[in-house]
C-alpha cells in the first residue's frame, strides 16, 4: 500500500501543474485582444475639388544684434571699480572696469629708476670711448641694457592701459559678470555690451522658396509685439541646408529711433507666390507614408484603397497634387490609425466640405 502511495503523489502532482497550465493558457488566450477587420472604422473623409493654395508664405525668426561682445580682461588682475550698470549706455572706448595697477606702476618706476642710471652710465661711457680710455664692450652692453629696460617699460604701460577695461563699441550693458573685488583673468567674461542700433533677423527658408529671397533685396519684417513692419535688406541667403532641406536667410535693418526693437523678439515675413496653385488641394493629414513615395486612401463601395498620388507642392498643411486623384473622389483626412487595405470605412465629412 505505502508503494502505491509513493507512487501515486508525484502523479497527482504532474495532473495538478498540467491542468493549471492548461487553465492559465485558456485565460490568457481569452484576455488577447483580436481585432475584427470586417468591423467599420468610423474615420474622417473630405469630397475632392479643385481648390488653390493659400499663395502667401509666412516665416518666422528671432531678433539678433549684428553686435555682441562679452568682454574679459587681457592681463590678470582684481578688479577694483565697475563703471557700468546693468541696462546703461555706454559709448565706443567708454571705461567699464578697472582693475588694480599699484604693484604695475611700482614695477613701471623701479625700471624708469633703473633705466636712469644705465643712461647717465652710457655718457660717461661714450666720454671714456671717444678718449680710448675703456673698450668699447662696455658701451656696447650698456646700450643693450637699456634697450632692454626700454621694452620692459613700453610692456609695463601696455598692461597698465590694459587694465582699463573699455567697450569695444557703443550699445547697452546687457550683462555683469563681476564685481569689484572679484579677480579677473584673460578668457573670464566679465560683461556684455550689445549693439542693438541695427539688428538682424534669421529665418529658415525651405529650398522650394529661396527664390524669394536674393542676396541685395528688401523684405518687409512684422514685429508682432510691436504691430510694426520694417523694411529689411537681405544680407546671407545660406550655402548649406539643413537635415529638413532648409536654409537660413538673414535680413538686417536699422533699428527705430528709440530701440524699440530688441533682441530676442519675434520677426515675421510673408511673401506673396507667383506660381500656379490652382488643382487638387489636400490636408497634409492624409498623405500616407513620406512624400517620397506619396499615397493617399480613398473610398470605394464603402472600403479604403490606397491610391498613389504624385504631389506638385506642399504649402505648410497643405498639398497641391499633380495626378492621382480626380474631382468628386472621397479621400480620408483623418482618423488613418485602424485603416488598411480593403477595410469597411465609415466617412464623417467636415461641416466645412
Amino acid at each position: 500500500m505505502k508503494k502505491i502511495i509513493i507512487y501515486l503523489i508525484p502523479l497527482a502532482l504532474v495532473a495538478i501543474v498540467a491542468i493549471t497550465l492548461v487553465s492559465n493558457k485558456k485565460t490568457s488566450q481569452e484576455r488577447v485582444y483580436i481585432y475584427d477587420k470586417e468591423q467599420t472604422v468610423s474615420v474622417f473623409a473630405m469630397k475632392v475639388s479643385e481648390g488653390q493654395l493659400d499663395n502667401q508664405r509666412g516665416f518666422s525668426g528671432v531678433i539678433e544684434p549684428i553686435r555682441e561682445s562679452k568682454i574679459s580682461a587681457e592681463v590678470q588682475g582684481k578688479v577694483t571699480r565697475v563703471a557700468v550698470e546693468l541696462g546703461q549706455v555706454v559709448s565706443a572706448n567708454q571705461l567699464l572696469l578697472q582693475q588694480d595697477v599699484a604693484l604695475l606702476q611700482l614695477q613701471l618706476k623701479a625700471t624708469e629708476v633703473q633705466k636712469g642710471g644705465l643712461e647717465a652710465d652710457l655718457k660717461r661711457y661714450q666720454i671714456l670711448v671717444e678718449n680710448e680710455a675703456i673698450q668699447g664692450i662696455q658701451l656696447e652692453k650698456t646700450e643693450l641694457a637699456l634697450a632692454g629696460l626700454e621694452v620692459q617699460i613700453a610692456t609695463l604701460k601696455e598692461q597698465i592701459a590694459k587694465s582699463s577695461i573699455r567697450a569695444p563699441f557703443g550699445g547697452i550693458v546687457t550683462a555683469k559678470m563681476t564685481e569689484a573685488g572679484d579677480f579677473a583673468a584673460p578668457g573670464k567674461p566679465l560683461v556684455q555690451v550689445t549693439d542693438i542700433s541695427r539688428v538682424k533677423l534669421t529665418v529658415q527658408i525651405p529650398e522650394n522658396d529661396l527664390n524669394y529671397f536674393q542676396s541685395g533685396s528688401t523684405q518687409l519684417v512684422t514685429i508682432t509685439s510691436l504691430s510694426k513692419e520694417i523694411a529689411a535688406k537681405v544680407t546671407l541667403v545660406g550655402s548649406r541646408g539643413s537635415i529638413g532641406n532648409s536654409f537660413p536667410v538673414e535680413l538686417t535693418f536699422e533699428n527705430t529711433a528709440d530701440l524699440a526693437v530688441k533682441a530676442g523678439m519675434f520677426g515675421e515675413i510673408t511673401v506673396n507666390a507667383e506660381l500656379d496653385t490652382k488643382g487638387i488641394v489636400l490636408p497634409a493629414s492624409a498623405l500616407v507614408g513620406s512624400e517620397l513615395q506619396p499615397q493617399v486612401y480613398v473610398i470605394q463601395d464603402g472600403k479604403a484603397k490606397l491610391q498613389a498620388v504624385e504631389i506638385s507642392r506642399r504649402v505648410g498643411d497643405q498639398l497641391l497634387l499633380k495626378s492621382g486623384i480626380k474631382p468628386g473622389d472621397v479621400v480620408i483626412t483623418g482618423g488613418l490609425v485602424n485603416v488598411f487595405e480593403g477595410a469597411n470605412v465609415e466617412p464623417n465629412f467636415s461641416p466645412e466640405r
